[in-house]
């Protein structure tokens, strides 16, 4: 499906890692099959602070775009809080799709999700 607002409602990005091979993060996975470049804003919502508006990102005509979260920042520069559960709003000016994945290397057992995002327009 694609749409051009949607929602993320469970993330978490996880501070401790375990020494390996994979470093434990989140993305929010953007796929632009259009035509047209794809700007993307994203809101982080938490249950005890305001909203965090995230630094634009521009998703390439017919590209694809894994906007890392232990790599984002606020458009003030400040580094998405780790430890902390938070939602999002990932908004785009043309139809995308999204998708969410974390990595969870805080033990040797690796643990890996993803989930497509809620569509809500």
């Amino acid at each position: 499906m694609m749409s051009k607002k949607w929602l993320i409602p469970d993330m978490y990005y996880p501070g401790d890692n375990v020494p390996g091979p994979v470093f434990g993060h989140e993305a929010v996975s953007v796929l632009n099959t259009s035509d047209e470049n794809a700007t993307i804003e994203i809101t982080l919502y938490f249950e005890d602070r305001e909203p965090m508006q995230l630094e634009t990102y521009v998703v390439k005509a017919r590209r694809t775009w894994h906007i890392r979260m232990d790599l984002a920042k606020g458009k003030d520069g400040t580094p998405v809080p780790k430890d902390t559960p938070y939602a999002s709003m990932v908004e785009s000016n043309v139809n995308v799709a999204v998708q969410y994945g974390r990595a969870d290397a805080r033990q040797v057992a690796l643990a890996a999700i993803t989930t497509m995002a809620c569509p809500i327009d």
